[in-house]
């Protein structure tokens, strides 16, 4: 599986609340939600995320509250990937149960630069900066990881058997 797009980068510490905001909880549909994505830190993200898009952010992305909301709007967005130095664990585990592919990797959520274009491979982790030419190693999920990310989802990976 792989992806490729534009990146918008974030700094330390990003909240559930700030990727979307729970004055707009009163729906679980996930399209109307999604509309919201990252207004209060991004106002603009959801105008001009194309399908593929990056996210990339510092340490401890996705902290707060345990609502699996947060990585759903961010993938009904088009968003193909998050690339943070960590991730909060609720936030980490709440992403591979619905589907969203996030990588952690230091280095490269340091270098990547907002509008930099860059290519995914999640097979392997390497994540390549196209417009620098710099190459960067994530430590990829284990195939299991990587089927119900690519099924959609934990109950999607169930229903297939």
């Amino acid at each position: 599986m792989k992806t490729r797009g534009h990146v918008f980068k974030y700094p330390d510490n990003v909240d559930t609340d700030v990727i979307i905001p729970a004055r707009y909880l009163n729906t679980s549909d996930a399209h109307e939600l999604a509309k919201h994505c990252m207004e209060d830190i991004d106002a603009e993200y959801v105008n001009n995320v194309q399908p593929g898009d990056v996210m990339v952010a510092g340490w401890n992305f996705g902290c707060g509250s345990s609502r699996e909301h947060a990585p759903l709007v961010i993938k009904t967005c088009g968003t193909g990937c998050v690339i943070a130095k960590s991730f909060a664990r609720i936030f980490y585990r709440n992403a591979i149960n619905i589907g969203m592919p996030i990588l952690e990797c230091e280095q490269a959520a340091e270098e990547i630069q907002p509008g930099d274009e860059v290519a995914i491979d999640f097979d392997t982790g390497v994540i390549s900066d196209i417009t620098t030419g710099k190459t960067y190693q994530a430590a990829p999920f284990p195939p299991f990881i990587q089927n119900i990310i690519a099924k959609g989802g934990l109950l999607a990976s169930l229903k297939e058997g």
